[in-house]
């Protein structure tokens, strides 16, 4: 069995890509793909995870879990597709003794272990921390960015550091990444990959994040002009996602709003520069897939 852990990040619309796939569990069915309703397995597998710390689990987990998981009999089941952003940590701990999700590679471990004679495969979006950082500070009971970061300094938030640790830690694991900045390019892609289908394959919702950054109207002539154009390849509608989204892109959705104290304009264009230079490094990591527009 393939089984696919989409892990978040936190803040990256996480649960907006688990309704886009369950929108397409029906259908994905009849090909061997589970994706179980998260209220299956979220909870118990952080409480497995918090429960077990560094110990391996008993040699029968995996087969408990997959009964509680799964509806049909694992043997129908090729790939199984788990999605908890809060895998790696809840948002209030996310940099706990000033490190970047701390636990995030220990955890995997385990579920690796768990899985240990099935394919695992890592799924993560990034997000630019200028952005990021505000917005995770919004879920948690912190009063500010110092507070959340426990220590570490804004500057030092480096994805590249974190998935590194993971490769290194999960060898022979597939690491698959993406920016929740280009999710509205991107979404049907993010969703086949996750699934495993080709890439003609029809997803329900693949236009969903653009149609959350879009006026009404754009995406009323965005979705007419493919409807006039059912011949089109998926790098021509890509072409036509930007065409559209460069004339009827709502701007109040594109720019999020940043009032920090602290936090100016030079800050958050030294953040940004420095997100660009760590996407660099990420996509040249063996072992890892960065999908981009």
């Amino acid at each position: 069995m393939q089984v696919v852990l989409h892990t978040g990040l936190h803040e990256t619309d996480s649960d907006r890509l688990f309704k886009t796939l369950l929108r397409n569990r029906d259908g994905l069915r009849p090909d061997g793909i589970a994706i179980p309703g998260p209220g299956k397995y979220r909870k118990l597998i952080s409480e497995m995870l918090n429960a077990l710390g560094s110990m391996p689990p008993a040699p029968d987990t995996r087969n408990i879990l997959l009964d509680s998981v799964l509806d049909d009999d694992a043997g129908h089941v090729d790939r199984l597709v788990l999605s908890h952003e809060n895998l790696f940590s809840v948002p209030k701990i996310a940099f706990q003794g000033g490190v970047v999700y701390r636990k995030a590679e220990q955890r995997l471990q385990t579920l690796r272990e768990v899985f240990a004679g099935d394919a695992v495969e890592v799924f993560i979006a990034l997000r630019n921390p200028a952005t990021f950082l505000p917005a995770l500070l919004q879920s948690t009971p912190h009063d500010t960015i110092a507070q959340l970061l426990n220590g570490l300094d804004p500057a030092q938030v480096r994805w590249s550091d974190l998935i590194a640790r993971i490769v290194g830690a999960l060898p022979g694991v597939s690491v698959t990444v993406w920016c929740d900045e280009d999710s509205p390019l991107i979404w049907g892609e993010v969703v086949r990959e996750i699934v495993d289908v080709e890439p003609t394959h029809a997803i329900i919702g693949a236009y969903s994040r653009m149609a959350d950054i879009m006026t009404k109207e754009g995406m009323a002539r965005f979705r007419a002009y493919l409807a006039e154009n059912p011949d089109l390849t998926e790098v021509q509608i890509r072409r036509v996602m930007v065409a559209f989204l460069d004339k009827y892109a709502d701007g109040a959705k594109v720019e999020p709003e940043l009032d920090l104290p602290g936090w100016d304009a030079d800050l958050v264009q030294d953040l940004t520069e420095q997100y660009e230079e760590d996407l660099f490094d990420v996509a040249r990591m063996p072992g890892v897939t960065l999908i981009a527009p």
